[in-house]
């Protein structure tokens, strides 16, 4: 569904700007044209600048280190290129470029199950599944739908292929999440039990902690994410000490949709701060991909594309 969604507004917004540059070659105006058309494929810049100047200001008390000026600035000329490159190419149109690797070539080879983030699909995690299937790593990316149901309902389709990787392999699946997606982990924990069939979990600026931006939610899965919200409240009250040593959260002072920095960290687990990175961007980040590799006891990788 959210490949259709997000197929449909980038032609659209192509097809609208083709129609400005038209008539501004058409009326002799073609400055006004270009300008016109500029600003509705650029206006996405503007609001992504907004949610950095929100998001710098909330962390000013937050327990995490303050972002300098220039790395809020950086953060978000990463996050300029790199939406783009994901909800309009990659998610749209390459969400099914690399297929789940075949369940009978994963047979004692710990496998890796990736959870993608709300309005994103499979398609989020294309430059690791690329270097998985180059080396031989037994994978499945998973898509949450409906897109804006309740987190709990996330959990059947994680269960799902947990336990068709987990049967297929013969061990414990490591599990990636960016987002909610690192939410979506810990409900199916909640409601199954299955800790035993966890390596790790490895999440990415998921809002542990909720964030100050679901304020101005309005879909089901987004309210559960405001700070302090009942949901997330009584997810905590369920997990013990011994669940959350299984993850590894990163997290960073530039994410411009989970902040305050620190809501992105969970008790108990191991907390790695990376600096300077914006929220998007952070799913690219080598330094998680190669915590990914050192915790399946191969070689280091050649970096993300």
């Amino acid at each position: 569904m959210i490949a259709r969604l997000q197929r449909f507004t980038t032609l659209a917004l192509i097809f609208w700007a083709g129609l400005w540059v038209t008539w501004g070659i058409s009326n002799g105006r073609l400055l006004w044209g270009v300008g016109a058309a500029a600003g509705m494929l650029l206006g996405y810049a503007a609001v992504l600048a907004l949610e950095f100047v929100w998001m710098h200001r909330q962390n000013r008390d937050d327990a995490a280190l303050r972002a300098t000026a220039f790395q809020v600035l950086r953060a978000w000329w990463q996050e300029v290129i790199t939406a783009p490159l994901v909800f309009c190419w990659q998610q749209p149109f390459r969400s099914e470029r690399f297929a789940d690797t075949p369940l009978s070539a994963a047979k004692n080879k710990t496998a890796v199950l990736l959870v993608h983030g709300l309005v994103c699909n499979r398609g989020l995690w294309n430059p690791w599944l690329h270097r998985l299937q180059n080396h031989g790593i037994p994978f499945c990316a998973v898509n949450l739908e409906p897109p804006w149901a309740s987190i709990d309902d996330y959990a059947n389709t994680i269960d799902s292929a947990v336990r068709r990787l987990h049967h297929a392999t013969g061990r414990p699946v490591l599990l990636v999440a960016h987002s909610m997606g690192g939410l979506a982990i810990r409900a199916w924990l909640r409601q199954s039990g299955a800790d035993n069939l966890v390596n790790h979990v490895i999440t990415i600026g998921s809002p542990h902690q909720g964030t100050w931006l679901a304020r101005f939610a309005a879909t089901t899965n987004s309210r559960q994410m405001r700070r302090n919200s009942l949901w997330l409240n009584e997810l905590a009250a369920t997990e013990v000490a011994a669940r959350r040593a299984k993850f590894t959260c990163f997290f960073s002072h530039c994410d411009n949709i989970v902040f305050p920095a620190s809501t992105a960290s969970l008790t108990g687990a191991n907390n790695v701060h990376l600096s300077g990175c914006a929220h998007v961007h952070m799913a690219r980040h080598e330094a998680i991909f190669q915590e990914l590799w050192r915790r399946l006891g191969v070689a280091r990788a050649s970096n993300l594309k």
